[in-house]
């Protein structure tokens, strides 16, 4: 149906990844539906450990590493990166890896902080960190573009590491070589299981179409765990061919890359500018006709969306607001709480106070909140613990020490409906907890232990429709 869908939209040129998880049972699903093989193009798998089965390699489909990395980008991340970009193809044969994820653009106190190629997580400050694995990454798509063909002849060294080729079928050729040590590229999962690299020669010789080049550019990357003094992506004297051969002296940690292709540069960048703690003081009002991109600033989304709205029915203060719009719980692993949630600021914050303007849409059960000192996130979501203020549209408040709602620190009639705005405020200073409710205090709580910090949130009770306006946050 899918495929069908696609072909009668227009989209023929679209293909299709199956089952984007693991080999199994999607390999044998292919073998025994010929109709579900013509339809897929693809078969993807999900850190596949540089390994593949066999019924994969059978059904002669393009084979996909189509989600691995996820390692935190230090030295070791980096080389994590430079072994299973050879060994995916030495090893399973997969033509692409696709790194989970690209930028590090997310709180770092979230599950995977920092497991980007790069870092660039402070918006507020505009400061970036470009790690290792991005100069990793320029050693194999710097000298190839798509189309290129992996040659047959790949494989791993004598003494430990892996080397692939790429040609573009036009004479040039690329060659990348990877010597890394196993407890220095350890990514996140699967497990690794022992391996050895010592120092070697390496000769190589060039047969064929290839025999004639006379000289390769030449790329290095070396990590050096002893001084810290890593080189990535130097720029080495091109190497010489006799009668099509060349060798390498090769240590342990490095990446060599060896092309035709004369066009690759390190590149520069400007100096980032200093890291900063997000401000304490902080206010938005979502007041954006035409905004770049749906989600505001500086919010992240743990479950649910809030994105931009217009209240074209209210031309009043909150014509501009900040609305949750998925409406069913998402059929997903990370989903795994029945409320919405979206997070912001330091995750150092103690003493905070957050105020914000609420609006429930949902007549049966309309449910929102406030909070201050979340300690969870992603997809521990459902198990955060922190001062949450929820108001609700049967008229009634509550304040729990958790998401879901199991420690209440206080509770009572709040007056609150639907489609009325209102104005929530929480504050927290050290065990001392109090909240008001359009200017008047509606509760006061002395003893809250735990936790002793977290990011501010807003949220609602439920996968429903209500919108947020005029949030603000203070951090002492």
């Amino acid at each position: 149906l899918l495929r069908y869908t696609l072909d009668k939209t227009g989209l023929e040129s679209v293909r299709i990844v199956a089952s984007d998880n693991l080999w199994e049972p999607i390999t044998v699903s292919l073998m025994l539906d010929p109709e579900l093989s013509s339809a897929v193009d693809v078969i993807g798998a999900h850190y596949p450990g540089t390994t593949t089965v066999p019924q994969a390699l059978k059904t002669q489909k393009k084979l996909w590493s189509s989600e691995d990395y996820s390692t935190f980008n230090d030295e070791v991340g980096g080389e994590c990166w430079a072994r299973i970009l050879n060994q995916n193809y030495v090893n399973g044969q997969m033509t692409a890896t696709i790194a989970w994820n690209l930028v590090a653009s997310y709180y770092e106190e979230l599950p995977f902080g920092k497991d980007g190629l790069m870092t660039a997580q402070e918006p507020w400050s505009g400061n970036y960190v470009v790690e290792s694995p991005i100069w990793i990454t320029a050693h194999s798509t710097q000298f190839t573009q798509p189309g290129w063909t992996y040659l047959k002849t790949v494989g791993h060294l004598s003494q430990g590491g892996s080397y692939v080729a790429l040609t573009d079928g036009y004479g040039n050729l690329t060659v990348v070589i990877e010597t890394m040590a196993h407890d220095h590229s350890i990514c996140i999962r699967p497990p690794l299981p022992p391996f050895n690299v010592t120092s070697q020669n390496a000769t190589f010789q060039l047969k064929g179409s290839f025999a004639s080049i006379k000289e390769l550019q030449v790329w290095r990357s070396h990590f050096d765990f002893k001084s810290k003094k890593h080189l990535l992506f130097d720029k080495l004297t091109p190497v010489k061919l006799l009668d099509g051969s060349f060798t390498l002296n090769l240590v342990e940690d490095e990446v060599y890359t060896l092309t035709t292709i004369r066009t690759g540069q390190k590149g520069s960048f400007p100096e980032p500018p200093p890291s900063a703690r997000f401000p304490k003081a902080y206010k938005d009002n979502f007041d954006i006709r035409n905004p770049p991109f749906s989600e505001a600033p500086n919010f992240a989304d743990q479950t649910g969306v809030f994105e931009y709205y217009i209240n074209l029915t209210d031309p009043g203060p909150h014509a501009f607001t900040l609305r949750q719009v998925v409406t069913e719980r998402p059929i997903t692993w990370a989903a795994d709480s029945d409320q919405t949630v979206s997070v912001i600021g330091d995750y150092l914050w103690q003493n905070v106070t957050v105020t914000c303007d609420v609006f429930m849409e949902n007549v049966k059960s309309g449910g929102v909140f406030v909070a201050v000192r979340v300690d969870k996130g992603g997809q521990s979501i459902r198990s955060a613990k922190g001062v949450f203020f929820w108001v609700f549209a049967n008229g009634l408040y509550r304040v729990t020490n958790d998401l879901a709602g199991q420690t209440v620190l206080a509770e009572g009639a709040s007056g609150t409906g639907v489609f009325g705005w209102y104005n929530l405020s929480l504050s927290v200073k050290g065990q001392s907890a109090s909240g008001m409710l359009d200017g008047r205090q509606l509760w006061k709580i002395a003893e809250v232990s735990a936790p002793k910090n977290g990011w501010a949130a807003i949220g609602t009770q439920s996968f429903e429709l209500a919108q947020f306006d005029n949030f603000a946050v203070l951090a002492e």
